[in-house]
C-alpha cells in the first residue's frame, strides 16, 4: 500500500527540499484538511492526528501524483472489494492499481472505512483517541506499512506539527489564560481560526487577515511587546496575513536534525525569513555564520542553522 520512496522524501529534513517542499506546504495542508480529519474522528473514532499524519506522508502534503490526479491521499490500492475507477501507479510493482476518488472527502471517508471495517485493525479501536503513539505503533504492528520506521515517522510528524490539538477540544493546544465565560468563548473562537503548530519545539501560528499583536497577545495570555521580541520585530511592525508568529522565545539554533545540513538560500529569502522558517533567533543566525547585521543573502549561499 505504501510507497517507501514517497515516505523517504517526506521525511527528509526540510532544508534538503526545494522551495516547493518547505514547511509552509505542510502547514497549508494541515489548515486545509484538519476539518476533514476531525469529522472522520467524530464519526469513526480514528484520532484526527493519526489521519492527518498518514495523509501528510502518503500524499506528500498533497503533492503526490495519486493525490493530485486521483484524490487518493492515503495510497490505498484497489483490493478485492473495490468496484470503482482506478489508476496505475508504480509501487511494489510497476502496474499496481490504486483507487480513484471523485473528491478529497471521499478519500478521507474511504480511509476511515478501510480501517474500521477491516478485522486486521480491530485492536486499534480499543485504544483511546488520545493515545496517538499506541495508534501509530498499532498500525505498523497490524501491517498497514512495511517501512520499519512507520510508527516513528507518524509520531514525529504529530509532535512536530502539534496535531494532537485536533484529537479533542483542549489536548495539545497552547491556551490563553481565561477567567470568565466570555474569555473562554473568545479563546475558543481564536483557536478555531488559528491552528497552533510546533516548529523547533516552539508554539507558533500563522497570522490571519485582521490579526493584531494586541489580539494575539490577549488570546494567548502574553504581552504584545513580548510577541514582537519573540519574533525579532520592531515595535511599529504591522502584522500581515501569512506571517509566522512565535508564541514563545525562539531557540539559538535549529532542530538537531539539521546538524550537518546547511540551508541553501532560495530566491526571495532574507536572513529574517530564514530565522522564522527554522525558529532561530535572528542574532544567533548571524552569529553562527560569522556575518554582520547588514549582510544580505544571495541565492545559493549556504548558511549554517545549527
Amino acid at each position: 500500500m505504501h510507497r517507501f520512496l514517497a515516505f523517504l522524501i517526506s521525511f527528509m529534513p526540510l532544508g534538503t527540499l526545494s522551495a516547493q517542499g518547505t514547511q509552509q506546504l505542510w502547514w497549508n495542508y494541515i489548515s486545509n484538511y484538519s476539518g476533514m480529519a476531525v469529522d472522520q474522528m467524530n464519526r469513526y473514532g480514528i484520532p484526527a492526528s493519526i489521519t492527518l499524519a498518514q495523509a501528510l506522508y502518503e500524499s506528500g502534503a498533497g503533492r503526490s501524483r495519486l493525490a493530485r490526479e486521483a484524490h487518493n491521499h492515503f495510497g490505498i490500492k484497489v483490493g478485492m472489494n473495490w468496484t470503482g475507477p482506478w489508476i496505475v501507479h508504480s509501487d511494489d510493482r510497476p502496474d499496481d492499481r490504486f483507487r480513484v476518488y471523485r473528491t478529497d472527502d471521499e478519500s478521507y471517508e474511504d480511509h476511515s472505512r478501510f480501517l474500521r471495517n477491516n478485522q486486521r485493525y480491530s485492536s486499534l479501536f480499543r485504544l483511546s483517541k488520545s493515545d496517538y503513539k499506541g495508534w501509530a505503533r498499532g498500525l505498523k504492528r497490524c501491517g498497514y506499512a512495511t517501512n520499519p520506521r512507520y510508527a516513528e515517522m507518524l509520531i514525529n510528524v504529530i509532535e512536530r506539527y502539534n496535531l494532537t490539538q485536533f484529537d479533542s477540544r483542549t489536548k495539545g493546544r497552547y491556551h490563553a489564560r481565561t477567567s470568565t465565560l466570555a474569555d473562554v468563548e473568545n479563546e475558543s473562537r481564536f483557536f478555531t481560526d488559528h491552528i497552533v503548530y510546533k516548529n523547533n519545539g516552539i508554539y507558533m501560528i500563522i497570522a490571519n487577515a485582521g490579526d493584531t499583536w494586541e489580539y494575539i497577545a490577549r488570546e494567548t495570555g502574553t504581552k504584545p511587546w513580548k510577541l514582537l521580541r519573540y519574533n525579532d520585530l520592531p515595535a511599529d511592525y504591522m502584522l500581515r496575513p501569512g506571517d509566522i508568529v512565535y508564541l514563545e522565545k525562539k531557540r539559538k539554533k535549529a532542530d538537531r536534525e539539521f546538524r550537518k545540513i546547511p540551508h541553501a538560500v532560495e530566491a526571495g529569502e532574507s536572513m529574517y525569513s530564514i530565522s522564522q522558517r527554522y525558529g532561530i533567533r535572528l542574532a544567533n543566525l548571524y552569529k553562527m555564520n560569522h556575518l554582520s547585521p547588514d549582510y544580505e543573502p544571495q541565492v545559493g549561499d549556504l548558511l549554517r542553522i545549527r
